[in-house]
Parts: structure tokens; C-alpha cells; sequence
């Protein structure tokens, strides 16, 4: 099983999502960055060094969200451990792994097709309805 960080990062009212390059596995899908951990790391570390080696975005990372289990076909287990995050700037200076990004409002998730499709489940988990939340969603920034 491969271990995951990953972040929904908001920004004026959006969060961010990115398109795999059509070269990796799974290629062509939209997700929401992050990586997988390397030795010791914890996922709030990973999420930060995953934004910036792959966005060249500096992210602080807030809550935790969630956890989740999912198999990937041909490419095996991820488990995914989910964090709240911004952002400095909005605009990434590299797409290293990514054909391009998009922020999206909440009500957009839908037009996309985001995977593992089960991390929408665990944002609705946390937040009822995340399009009346999402303008006053708060969280405490973990210090690094």
C-alpha cells in the first residue's frame, strides 16, 4: 500500500484541482494534489513538498479532513489522508506532474472527473452542504 497527503486548497472562495498528465498512471483524471509520503514524513510535510516540487506553490496546511482507502486498478492500494490548505498564490510557477489546474467552486466538483471519486464523499462527509459552508469555512494553520 502506497500512503498519500493530500489537500483540498481553497482561495477566494475555490479550491484547487489538477489534471494528471496523460503519461502517468492514472493519467488524464483530475485530482487533488498532493503525493505520496516518503520515510518518516508526515502528510502535512509531504503535501507542503508535494506542492512545491510539483506547483511550485508554497501551501499551508490546516485540518484534517478525512481518511480513505482506495484500489486503483493495475496500479494497486493508496491510502489517502486528507487536509484543509491555502495557498500564497493561486498560480502555480511549474506543472511538473499536471497538464494544467482549475479552481472550481464546490457546485463544479461535479463537471470534473475527480478521482478517487470517494474524496468528494469525504469533503460532503464533513460539511453537509459544502456550497453554503464553503464562504465561511475557517481552520486553525498547523505550524510546521
Amino acid at each position: 500500500m502506497k500512503y498519500i497527503g493530500m489537500a483540498g486548497v481553497q482561495h477566494d472562495g475555490k479550491i484547487l484541482i489538477a489534471q494528471r498528465k496523460k503519461t502517468m498512471k492514472p493519467g488524464g483524471l483530475w485530482e487533488f494534489p498532493g503525493g505520496k509520503l516518503e520515510p518518516n514524513e508526515t502528510a502535512p510535510d509531504c503535501i507542503r513538498r508535494e506542492f512545491m516540487e510539483e506547483l511550485g506553490m508554497v501551501v499551508h496546511v490546516g485540518d484534517y479532513l478525512d481518511e480513505m482507502t482506495y484500489t486503483y486498478p493495475d496500479i494497486g492500494e493508496f491510502h489517502f489522508d486528507t487536509y484543509w490548505a491555502t495557498c500564497e498564490n493561486p498560480n502555480p510557477t511549474k506543472l511538473d506532474a499536471h497538464e494544467k489546474i482549475a479552481w472550481i467552486k464546490p457546485d463544479e466538483f461535479d463537471d470534473y472527473h475527480i478521482h478517487p471519486e470517494e474524496i468528494i464523499s469525504v469533503l460532503r462527509h464533513h460539511y453537509e452542504d459544502l456550497n453554503e459552508v464553503w464562504p465561511t469555512l475557517h481552520f486553525t494553520l498547523t505550524s510546521k
